[in-house]
């Protein structure tokens, strides 16, 4: 019974992001490279959650960003909320 706990308590840490942190990360870093139309486009080659954080992660180290782990994960949580709208189970 502890143990499931302590993993549910685990896994809502998880999804712990801070969205207007990632935000602010997006609107001042993403948005000197492109605006937010890129993630409207029909033709957008990010199909699910891990391929955005991933793509996140790439463009921090192309600007030279050096954010932390847990800002990518705050701007790509950011970019989910306000675009893509992926389920994180999947």
């Amino acid at each position: 019974s502890t143990s499931l706990i302590t993993l549910g308590l685990f896994n809502f840490s998880v999804y712990a992001f801070d969205i207007d942190n990632g935000k602010a990360l997006h609107d001042e870093n993403c948005l000197r490279c492109h605006d937010a139309s890129i993630y409207k486009k029909e033709t957008r080659k990010i199909m699910h959650y891990q391929a955005l954080h991933d793509r996140v992660r790439q463009c921090a180290l192309m600007t030279e960003a050096a954010w932390f782990d847990e800002e990518i994960d705050d701007v790509a949580a950011y970019l989910n909320s306000a675009f893509y709208h992926f389920d994180l189970e999947k």
